[in-house]
């Protein structure tokens, strides 16, 4: 196995292009180590990023906020603007692993791995985050949500890396939140996940609104109809049963020893309406 450790983007674009046989970037090396030692994956390179030290920074940018590649997730939970804009997707990320873990894992390792039960995914997707692409022909902006395929699957062609998460701009009274259910509170996997990302007005009419789920289809999923039944009301008892209903409906899980198709279709609409809640109060909503 060939090891190598680029200190710039391009390098490692030259590198992922003109390496025959597979390829594995180390991110954090969280899930690759793992599947390594237990004979899942046999690289014919690995292609460690932690040396570029742009992928480091976590940057106020014109269009937002950046998160480089290399960027821990115990990192975010600790960047004070990070936080007060995106609390969802810190809480997201920081809901990964262990604190050992933490110290390594990364949001851009969590969505190329591309596992249904990904728990920044539905985080990103709600805040419209889109993955800065950089490959033989240049860079490209990619919508999280299209960087998963299917389990395990990711759009990224021959000689691509992901080289940060690029947050938008944070509107004035907007907020999001993601919600997991695990059997154990620590250190597993989501059952079914939700996030919300929502804008409200001074009266708390919610005038924006995002909603994906992950653990219910083969990727994490925006609920259009979900969306539709909170824009342009207030966050009450009957647009929050809405919301309930069109989570539940878009489901398409499996059943396995985790949870049942039943089971999870409809702890998916519980935890909608609860992260529509925590979202709608971060913003400014009152009860």
């Amino acid at each position: 196995m060939r090891y190598e450790a680029p200190q710039t983007t391009p390098e490692a674009v030259a590198l992922l292009a003109g390496t025959k046989g597979k390829v594995h970037i180390l991110a954090g090396g969280t899930d690759l180590i793992v599947r390594m030692k237990g004979g899942f994956v046999e690289p014919d390179m690995v292609l460690d990023i932690k040396r570029i030290k742009a992928m480091h920074l976590i940057r106020k940018t014109k269009s937002g906020l950046s998160i480089g590649a290399a960027v821990t997730c115990g990192e975010m939970g600790v960047h004070k603007a990070l936080k007060k804009a995106w609390p969802g997707v810190v809480e997201s990320a920081n809901l990964i692993g262990s604190d050992q873990i933490q110290g390594r894992c990364t949001i851009t390792g969590n969505l190329c791995n591309a596992s249904p039960a990904a728990d920044s995914i539905p985080a990103l997707i709600a805040a419209d985050a889109r993955a800065l692409i950089a490959g033989p022909k240049g860079e490209r902006l990619l919508d999280v949500g299209s960087l998963p395929t299917g389990p395990g699957k990711n759009a990224l062609k021959k000689g691509e890396l992901v080289v940060s998460i690029e947050l938008p701009p944070r509107d004035a009274r907007s907020a999001d939140a993601y919600l997991r259910f695990t059997p154990r509170t620590e250190m597993d996997i989501a059952v079914v996940s939700a996030a919300v990302n929502l804008t409200i007005d001074r009266q708390g009419v919610i005038t924006a609104a995002r909603v994906a789920l992950g653990a219910v289809a083969p990727t994490a999923i925006r609920v259009p109809a979900a969306e539709k039944a909170l824009l342009g009301n207030k966050l009450d008892a009957a647009t929050l049963a809405a919301v309930g209903e069109a989570c539940s409906a878009a489901c398409k899980p499996i059943d396995d020893k985790r949870g049942t198709v039943e089971y999870r279709t409809r702890v998916a609409g519980v935890l909608a309406k609860r992260a529509a809640q925590a979202a709608w109060m971060r913003a400014g909503g009152k009860p």
